[in-house]
């Protein structure tokens, strides 16, 4: 009789455990919105959650220290003037964080050290460019002030956030945008669409540079996400409707790595990658469980670890980054779950005895440091993250004020949107810039002519009404 050989691995023993419940996030309206976003964004100094609220879109952020009981009049960021559809933390800055809106617009916000004491509806800089609700918002993982946002008008656009500018806008999705990915150098993004097809994309040539058709073979939202090596991790639904994974190399998308079936639920699975550990954790909505996997070289590719269960179904996940874990634990994951009215931190241990510092789990990670400036990355050149030491611990930076190096000529919210906000007056001949000039002048006198128009007739009807008194 044969026995199984047990793979080695360092993680295969990882176990999930919820917090002290004095340690969780209480008393939080998570917002009822019906779209497949995470809901959540973490970092080493807050936690963001999607909230519901009265008369526009809002997000609750709390320093990660002020857990426990969340008072109803507690200060809400609420800009927006429709639902919150996703937020996303600055990787570069703790403080930063950007958010999108069905109300068309994407917003950057400067988070304060302290807990906000009365309501954030300032934001550093909005970003006008999309016609429709914007669903899916990321950052740029190496370079400053980079930020892509994709909405329901197929468009993605990538903006310099430090001039509030659109640097490039893609078009080449027929359909919806499920979801996004940069690689760890942000060279490259891979998306997934309505449509099937798993693209990735180059951004700076506005190009696709490879696609395949249906990775997954059910006709429900596929999720898709860069690996530290290059390839992409896929999740969708086979024809059957089951939930299914997959490994795929971009350079031979014909067939994939691996392909595994999960099960027959009907949640989206929302997957959470852990560049250092090589381990993938997937959440699906409405599931009460955590699946997590080691993705090696080795055959069957994907291998299934374990899967953390609690009672209650998640609503959405934070992830947060590895620089936030406690190194003094064995720590080396931690995710936010959402419920209706609470959120739950989980943490992930390699259970091992020795109190010192262990190397082989914490590899130099990504640091906050941008790599390069976003005119660097824009001419062409790629970096990787600046890695830092997890030796001792994290400490996180004192917030630096985040500024805009040019008035944003969308202050003033023109009513034509798009076709202002995408202007770039910069690459215009001088001609046509000249003709424009001269038609807004004209504009203006017109304006002027009729307001006087106005006033006069204004002052004619008060005479009029007063001396038929």
């Amino acid at each position: 009789m044969s026995r199984s050989i047990v793979r080695q691995s360092k993680f295969r023993h990882v176990f999930g455990q919820t917090v002290k419940a004095e340690q969780g996030y209480d008393d939080i309206r998570v917002s009822k919105v019906t779209w497949d976003s995470s809901f959540c964004a973490v970092n080493p100094k807050f936690l963001a959650v999607i909230v519901e609220s009265s008369g526009g879109g809002a997000f609750l952020v709390l320093p990660l220290d002020k857990s426990g009981r969340v008072d109803k009049n507690y200060p809400l960021v609420n800009g927006h003037s429709g639902p919150v559809l996703d937020i996303d933390w600055c990787p570069h800055d703790d403080n930063i964080l950007a958010s999108c809106s069905e109300d068309t617009t994407a917003m950057v916000w400067q988070i304060p050290d302290h807990s906000l004491t009365r309501p954030l509806s300032d934001p550093v800089v909005v970003l006008e460019g999309h016609s429709k609700r914007v669903g899916i918002i990321t950052w740029h993982p190496t370079a400053r002030n980079i930020l892509l946002t994709a909405g329901s008008d197929n468009l993605v656009i990538i903006w310099n956030v430090g001039t509030g500018e659109p640097l490039i806008t893609m078009d080449d999705h027929p359909d919806l945008i499920y979801s996004i990915s940069w690689n760890r150098n942000g060279s490259l993004f891979c998306t997934t669409c309505k449509d099937r097809r798993l693209r990735v994309c180059d951004p700076r040539k506005r190009d696709v540079v490879a696609e395949r058709l249906a990775p997954h073979e059910g006709i429900r939202p596929m999720r898709a996400i860069f690996t530290k090596d290059g390839n992409i991790f896929t999740t969708g639904f086979t024809r059957m409707s089951q939930r299914e994974l997959g490994l795929w190399d971009p350079t031979h998308f014909e067939e994939p790595i691996a392909l595994l079936e999960l099960d027959t639920s009907n949640g989206v699975l929302l997957p959470y990658y852990d560049a250092d550990a090589s381990m993938v954790y997937l959440c699906g909505k409405g599931d009460s469980s955590i699946r997590y996997f080691e993705i090696t070289d080795e055959p069957p590719f994907v291998h299934y670890l374990s899967t953390f269960s609690s009672k209650e179904p998640q609503r959405g996940m934070g992830f947060m980054p590895k620089r936030g874990v406690d190194v003094t634990k064995c720590e080396i994951a931690r995710l936010f779950k959402l419920l209706d009215k609470k959120c739950e931190p989980i943490t992930m241990t390699v259970p091992r005895k020795s109190d010192l510092f262990q190397d082989d789990l914490y590899p130099d990670t990504a640091g906050p440091e941008p790599a390069m400036e976003p005119e660097e990355w824009l001419n062409g050149r790629d970096e990787d993250p600046i890695l830092v030491s997890l030796r001792g611990g994290y400490v996180a930076h004192k917030s630096r004020e985040f500024k805009v190096s040019k008035k944003n000529v969308l202050d003033s919210r023109p009513t034509t949107r798009r076709s202002v906000s995408t202007l770039d007056t910069n690459n215009l001949p001088p001609e046509l810039l000249g003709r424009l000039l001269e038609e807004l002048q004209n504009l203006k006198a017109t304006v002027l002519s009729q307001e006087k128009r106005i006033s006069d007739l204004e002052n004619k009807l008060s005479q009029f009404t007063n001396g038929t008194d």
